[in-house]
């Protein structure tokens, strides 16, 4: 059965194509849901008349998926999971969670099916994820993987002097505490702890 698109169908076309569907899928999806009218003579002639406008609105989608892809192609987003032993994932990274990061980071809205990951990610990493955007147009983001509650070199660092310090406060107020060379007598310690972000 062939039909008119009015919008983009993934891998089908865009605005203004005629397609030969199956009459069921037509019927039950691309009609009701206003993706397609029927190919009628009233209908094609109706598309003759506007293919112009059509045109200039293809024009702009394209040049406006084509901006969006160089854009993708140059960022990075991070997915932060849950990691166990030798960086397996507790779960995995979804496509859905793909897009939600790139929607945070990045400010940009994507659908999650056109996040083209294949398999879900189960590992930490560095993954390169393709995104559809129109037509044939793709962009691909750098996406890493990583563990939430890993804490970068000088957070970690920050914890330590932290520890170091709660031990000097805990000590009996006799006792001695040598810590990095500097000792504290009776359980006193001048210390700087700088808050630790999240």
């Amino acid at each position: 059965m062939k039909v008119i698109l009015l919008k983009e169908l993934q891998g089908k076309g865009g605005e203004g194509d005629v397609i030969d569907v199956a009459r069921g899928f037509a019927n039950n999806f691309l009609l009701t849901q206003g993706y397609a009218v029927r190919a009628t003579k009233g209908n094609l002639k109706q598309l003759e008349e506007r293919k112009k406008n059509i045109a200039k609105r293809e024009e702009v989608r394209i040049a406006d998926a084509t901006a969006l892809a160089e854009k993708l192609n140059a960022a990075t987003v991070r997915v932060d999971a849950q990691v166990g032993e030798e960086g397996v994932l507790f779960g995995s990274v979804t496509a859905p969670m793909v897009a939600e990061a790139i929607e945070q980071q990045l400010d940009i809205q994507i659908d999650r099916r056109r996040v083209e990951l294949g398999k879900p990610i189960k590992m930490v990493g560095t993954y390169e994820v393709p995104v559809s955007l129109y037509r044939d147009i793709k962009g691909t983001v750098t996406v890493v993987v990583g563990g939430g509650d890993q804490m970068d070199e000088e957070s970690a660092e920050t914890v330590e002097a932290f520890d170091e310090a709660l031990e000097i406060a805990e000590s009996p107020a006799d006792e001695t505490v040598e810590i990095d060379g500097q000792i504290s007598e009776g359980g006193t310690v001048e210390a700087e702890v700088t808050e630790i972000e999240e």
